[in-house]
């Protein structure tokens, strides 16, 4: 099979999965690894804010995270002990192993890793503060499919 071929093939199935609206993947990784998300993790943290890819930290971070519930980020988002244990599993299970997050950000804030910073260093403090925008944390203000954990650059759409 021809490479040519193998691109359209790899284009026609883009576009039927996408046309079928399986779409809800967690961001791949740095290793190529795709993670659907799980729809008890859409439904419990997507609930308050984008259901971060667990691919965009390490494991460390996350436990931590999920540890500190009744204290998540200034808010009371504790769950009950079954549901909290079944995320924690999976969100550890899919964390950032790769290059990119190796390291535990500050505060275990995605937004102050240094890829974030890096990927985001173009934008200027006044953006942050739009009232579309609020925070860097609010991803889905630029990022037109952060929902479905989609951050290619090509889908941004800065609000003025």
């Amino acid at each position: 099979m021809s490479l040519k071929s193998t691109s359209w093939i790899i284009r026609v199935l883009t576009a039927i999965v996408a046309a079928s609206g399986l779409t809800n993947i967690a961001m791949a990784d740095g290793n190529g690894r795709t993670v659907p998300l799980l729809p008890l993790y859409k439904q419990e943290c997507a609930a308050c804010h984008v259901a971060y890819p667990p691919t965009l930290m390490p494991a460390a971070s996350w436990t931590r995270i999920m540890g500190n519930l009744p204290k998540h980020f200034g808010t009371d988002a504790s769950l009950d002990l079954a549901t909290a244990k079944e995320l924690s599993g999976w969100i550890i299970a899919n964390a950032g192993t790769y290059k990119r997050v190796s390291e535990e950000p500050p505060h275990d804030r995605i937004t102050r890793t240094v890829w974030f910073d890096r990927k985001h260093r173009e934008v200027s403090s006044a953006t942050w503060k739009l009232a579309a925008v609020k925070s860097a944390a609010n991803c889905g203000a630029c990022h037109t499919k952060a929902d479905t954990g989609d951050f290619n650059e090509h889908n941004v759409h800065i609000p003025r």
